[in-house]
């Protein structure tokens, strides 16, 4: 007997009993539409992660002060008025393995332009961290040295701070004021989104780093700044560029001994890939735990094979004595879980993915539905469809001819 002919066979038994099928398949569509919504939706919290490190700059360190007592009580890291701009700028002259630095300080104010206002972030900062940052601008231009060596009243808005004071109207060349402080409006930031902790980038006001020492911080250590972002050569040269940050700072801070340093260093890429991974690992998670329900619906198969196998007794034998062979019951039956599985992998990938992106729509959530995903969906469905419908056929090709046709 041919194959077509075995393939028609199977075919129409599974039409006999068309309500049986449909929820033999039930547990295979469940389990496939499960993985391919878990799995694009693990996808896209990847995509979310990655975006965000890509917002945040590559090959970045991270250098805060450190604590400081007083009255007795130890303050955090960052309590500290331990780090200045000349830190930035010997990192800069004698760190081989470092390509920029940039000392910010950072304070919150008001924002105020005609009858608006936004209480908002304000970073000082040296043209130097754009570049860092990798961090353009949309409509102007950005802070330049001269800006900072004059300690010039000029700001950069994030566009969230834009959107807010300004709506769709062209804030460039507008004075808005800081801290009660007039600044004109010299560029506008592009959008830059989340950053890996869900604060919003875009909701920060730049201006010069002299300018915000001297006029918005006013801390009484006039060259202290808050923090200094470094960025490294390469990914390569990432822990090498920490080392030498550390020892060229133990230097100028006089850290030797037993005295602890007054500052940390902290490599972001380590930190966000961490992140990264963790994502990864709970997508993976999530397709593994909707991967049980494809095994629970490998048995549904199996018991209905089998259950198919005791009804279809006494026609086994009559195909038997009239000729067919072990191997053609083996196939009929092993073609029959296939088509359910199947069958029931691709109407799951189609309701998966209509799954996902409803899920999308209604959380503005990003949900990534990959070919790949699909691809190991539909050939584990076919895995499932052999591996429990083995036993079944198995079985109905075993059967003793002669006692087959005596089963009632």
């Amino acid at each position: 007997m041919d194959f077509l002919q075995t393939l028609k066979i199977a075919l129409r038994a599974l039409r006999t009993n068309k309500m049986r099928s449909f929820l033999t398949m039930l547990g295979i569509i469940i389990g496939i539409a499960a993985v391919i919504a878990m799995m694009a939706v693990g996808s896209g919290a990847s995509y979310v992660i990655s975006q965000q490190i890509a917002s945040i700059g590559s090959n970045i360190i991270l250098v805060i002060p450190g604590s400081t007592t007083s009255g007795g009580l130890r303050t955090g890291s960052g309590g500290a008025q331990s780090l200045t701009s000349d830190d930035a700028k010997a990192i800069m002259s004698e760190c081989p393995s470092v390509e920029s630095a940039a000392a910010t300080v950072r304070s919150s104010g008001l924002v105020v332009y005609g009858n608006m206002n936004w209480s908002t972030i304000i970073m000082g900062a040296p043209p130097e961290l754009f570049d860092i940052r990798e961090w353009g601008v949309s409509g102007g231009r950005s802070i330049s040295q001269q800006d900072v060596d004059g300690a010039s009243k000029v700001c950069l808005l994030g566009q969230t701070v834009a959107d807010n004071l300004f709506g769709s109207s062209d804030p460039i060349g507008k004075i808005v004021r800081i801290k009660k402080i007039p600044f004109t409006v010299i560029g506008i930031l592009d959008r830059k989104g989340q950053s890996p902790q869900g604060t919003d980038q875009d909701d920060t006001v730049f201006v010069p780093l002299r300018t915000a020492q001297r006029n918005l911080v006013r801390s009484p250590f006039p060259n202290t700044v808050g923090a200094l972002l470094i960025k490294a050569r390469s990914e390569d040269l990432l822990g090498k560029a920490e080392e030498e940050i550390n020892s060229l700072l133990n230097q100028r801070h006089r850290v030797s001994g037993a005295k602890e340093a007054d500052f940390s260093t902290r490599n972001l890429s380590e930190i966000l890939a961490v992140a990264e991974q963790s994502s990864k690992a709970m997508s993976l998670l999530l397709g593994a735990v909707a991967s049980i329900s494809l095994v629970v619906g490998g048995i549904g198969i199996m018991n209905i094979m089998l259950v198919s196998v005791t009804e279809r007794t006494r026609e086994i034998g009559i195909r038997m004595a009239i000729g067919a062979r072990k191997r053609d019951i083996l196939l009929q039956f092993m073609i029959e879980a296939l088509l359910l599985t199947m069958l029931g992998g691709i109407i799951g990938i189609l309701l998966g993915a209509g799954g996902a992106i409803i899920v999308s729509h209604i959380l503005s959530w990003p949900t990534l539905i990959s070919t790949k995903s699909i691809t190991i969906a539909f050939f584990f469905s076919a895995a499932v469809g052999i591996f429990f419908g083995f036993y079944p056929a198995r079985k109905a090709a075993g059967l003793n001819p002669i006692e087959a046709l005596r089963y009632e």
